[in-house]
């Protein structure tokens, strides 16, 4: 089900320093996902989402962005996709993050978009405006199999549709990569998915890729996830269980020599393993007079 609400505040300051991105702001232009990934942590209790499966359009969210730009003081990169993908089917129909990026575009804002959809090609225009500031675009990629990935992540684009959208993007001097994660414990923690990864990666022109050898769970989002281990992966659901009982931070049995594995290959193709993000040094600099 998809509905309307009205939100209150549209960008949330970001815990500083963030290591991951160098994010100042958040932004959420909806709430709940379509994508539907098995794993998603944003099933859990604490971000108050009662269903997950209805989309709650933010409909005066573009009024709210437009407002809270003017009147920001300090410039700082504006990430998307953190409770959600900006990418996913509504936004086809919606068209809020597109409306979003637009002004960000006009307000010289850097901006950071994390997706696993194809889609994020209508707004290569506008990304590339944004990209005289800097514009990064990451896609969610843990594995390249486009049947396992249908199922993890049932309503995302194909990690085949991923890779291609990475590839056009950098053609077109986008700065794009990959978020590896989260890396699924016994769903492809492996060295040949890991190379593979990086492979298709360095191919498609990604400038980075940033792991994270394992997953989270808690709470509604666990239950969730083992209610789908038992139908789409019978008896999976006891090794986890057995291996990391209540633990939040879940890494894969492997992590240590799949870490080696990943910044050897990394290495060898010339990909960075960490995001390079946007600096208040990179913005031009008024003069005094």
């Amino acid at each position: 089900m998809i509905k309307e609400i009205l939100a209150k505040v549209l960008l949330s300051s970001v815990k500083q320093p963030d290591p991951w991105f160098g994010l100042k702001y958040n932004m959420n232009l909806y709430r709940g996902c379509q994508h539907q990934c098995i794993y998603c942590d944003s099933r859990s209790k604490c971000y108050r989402i009662e269903n997950f499966e209805d989309i709650l359009v933010k409909a005066n969210a573009i009024e709210l962005l437009a407002t809270e730009l003017a009147t920001k003081r300090v410039k700082g990169t504006i990430g998307t996709g953190s409770m959600n993908d900006p990418y996913m089917p509504v936004e086809a129909r919606r068209n809020l993050t597109g409306q979003a990026l637009k002004l960000i575009a006009d307000f010289g804002f850097p901006v950071h978009v994390i997706t696993k959809s194809g889609l994020v090609l209508k707004d290569l225009n506008t990304l590339q405006a944004i990209a005289r500031v800097y514009a990064a675009v990451s896609f969610s990629i843990s594995n390249c199999d486009d049947d396992l990935a249908a199922k993890l992540e049932p309503v995302a684009s194909p990690v085949s549709e991923r890779f291609a959208a990475m590839e056009r993007l950098a053609s077109r001097g986008i700065y794009t990569g990959v978020i590896l994660m989260p890396l699924l414990p016994f769903l492809g923690d492996n060295e040949e998915n890991i190379s593979a990864i990086v492979k298709r990666a360095a191919d498609s022109g990604a400038g980075y890729i940033i792991p994270s050898f394992g997953m989270t769970m808690r709470d509604r989002q666990r239950s969730y996830f083992y209610d789908k281990l038992d139908e789409l992966f019978p008896g999976l659901r006891p090794r986890y269980e057995e291996l990391y009982g209540d633990e939040y931070h879940c890494s894969v049995p492997t992590a240590g020599r799949l870490s080696q594995v990943f910044e050897e290959a990394c290495d060898k193709v010339g990909i960075a393993t960490a995001i390079k993000p946007w600096s208040n040094n990179d913005a031009p600099q008024l003069g005094l007079f």
